[in-house]
């Protein structure tokens, strides 16, 4: 298999938005397959009629795309195939590798209930598994597989290692139902086999199903592919995660304003290591990413660390893609566009936006500056900084910045100087000119916002605020 071009899938199943579990799958299988010129195929598995909506396909189709996980080709339905799978079904039944069985769901009950009571195993053993069809009557049945009744199969797994399984506690699994429809561990096998699939990476609470779905592989005589089944994500305190631990959809962290550049980055961390490597790039992720580095136990989520590596991706980001971004975070949470005038500003200010910028929100706060118009109101806190004091002293300020040459260094020794004759220091006016120029007590240094705004502008709501 090792000269095989390598095929990976995310299949998720549309009965909700892309959870951050899924997400981080779809981008184990996106590394693997992109760091070796593979593919990373999309297949939808949407058998479960009643639960699986088009809405929800959406919503994991737009949650890959807001990760960046490109796919090759396009998405498959899984029900669409069902006529496939019926296929493999009758062909197993042809080849004695499955059979009829006429038990009703009265009887396999009234089994179990027996078994319960005698305290004996509740796996059904079919009474059909070897009567001839001369033998069948004229009524509805179920195909099932014929398992393995004795021994053990070992699966070799690139994560957990060599997994055994006894054979007694392999039930025959039921393939096709009595109505003629494919159930859903026959269906995955069929499609990984038909879309040549080279490796399995999913989930280890799908282990056990991989027993189960081995049959199929070797009834039908098919080439397995390699699997890898990754450990669950836990929240920060260790039970598994879910809605009490926060967010747990891709959506919602696109909502609250994280780059996917740093989710990607994080999840990728999120059960993976590569030496003390925290913070890379998509580039050093496809070329670092192998099954290796998966360890056993399950990742915990933790949102100082998400935070932290987040920060450095806004802080590393191209400015026109960073723009792009934040207009995108703009359109999910239905705020209002952007103007040619604030687009432009955020571009020019945008070099001093980013440090320390853990999510959009936070940028967009810090550029308020740039995105508000005049005339402006400052806010609670920072109008406090803004007395009459402080007024008197920016009034002398404004005649001396409508002659001096607009650079950072002649703008600090202006203001210096007027802080110098009031007897007072350059720090006491940063609070006030915050105010004045921004509205806010925290943003960009003065100097920065000065520079950004041009003299024109700073001037002007220098003399609206000391009026």
């Amino acid at each position: 298999m090792s000269d095989t071009p390598v095929v990976t899938r995310f299949a998720p199943s549309p009965t909700g938005s892309l959870h951050i579990g899924g997400a981080r799958t779809a981008l184990f299988n996106w590394l693997y397959a992109r760091g070796r010129g593979g593919k990373f195929l999309l297949r939808i598995e949407d058998t479960d009629k009643a639960r699986s909506t088009p809405e929800n396909t959406q919503k994991i189709l737009d949650g890959l795309t807001w990760l960046g996980l490109d796919w090759d080709g396009d998405p498959i339905s899984q029900a669409s195939r069902a006529d496939r799978h019926v296929e493999v079904a009758n062909q197993m039944l042809a080849d004695g590798t499955a059979f009829k069985c006429f038990a009703t769901q009265d009887e396999i009950e009234a089994f179990r209930e027996a078994a319960r009571a005698n305290k004996t195993s509740t796996l059904f053993r079919s009474p059909w598994r070897d009567v001839p069809e001369s033998k069948h009557p004229d009524a509805p049945y179920v195909i099932r597989v014929k398992a393995p009744r004795d021994g053990s199969t070992t699966l070799t797994d690139a994560v957990q290692g060599d997994v055994t399984w006894s054979n007694d506690q392999l039930d025959d699994m039921i393939i096709l139902r009595s109505d003629g429809s494919p159930v859903y561990m026959l269906a995955v096998v069929v499609d990984d086999h038909d879309m040549g699939v080279t490796h399995v990476i999913r989930g280890d609470d799908h282990l056990a199903n991989a027993f189960r779905q081995n049959m199929i592989y070797d009834a039908m005589g098919w080439d397995k592919p390699v699997l890898a089944h990754i450990p669950l994500i836990y929240g920060p305190d260790g039970k598994k995660m879910s809605k009490r631990h926060g967010a747990t959809g891709a959506a919602e962290y696109q909502a609250m304003g994280y780059p996917a550049a740093g989710m990607r980055n994080y999840l990728a961390k999120l059960g993976w290591s590569h030496g003390d490597d925290e913070f890379f790039t998509d580039a050093q992720a496809q070329e670092w990413f192998d099954l290796d580095g998966i360890g056993k136990a399950p990742a915990r989520f933790d949102f100082k660390k998400l935070d932290h590596i987040c920060g450095q991706h806004i802080a590393a980001a191209d400015d026109a893609a960073l723009l792009r971004e934040i207009e995108d975070f703009l359109d999910v949470t239905g705020a209002a566009d952007l103007t040619k005038r604030q687009r432009d500003g955020l571009l020019q200010a945008m070099y001093c936006l980013k440090e320390r910028a853990k999510t959009i929100p936070e940028l967009l706060e810090k550029a308020h500056f740039v995105l508000t118009e005049r005339p402006i109101s400052p806010d609670e806190k920072a109008a406090k900084s803004l007395d009459d004091v402080h007024k008197g002293i920016l009034r002398e300020l404004t005649p001396q910045l409508q002659s001096v040459s607009w650079s950072r260094d002649t703008l600090e020794g202006a203001v210096s100087a007027v802080a110098a004759a009031n007897d007072t220091k350059l720090g006491k006016l940063a609070g006030p000119l915050r105010a004045v120029l921004a509205g806010r007590s925290v943003s960009p240094s003065v100097f920065d916002m000065m520079l950004v705004l041009g003299r024109e502008e700073t001037l002007a709501r220098l003399e609206d605020a000391t009026r």
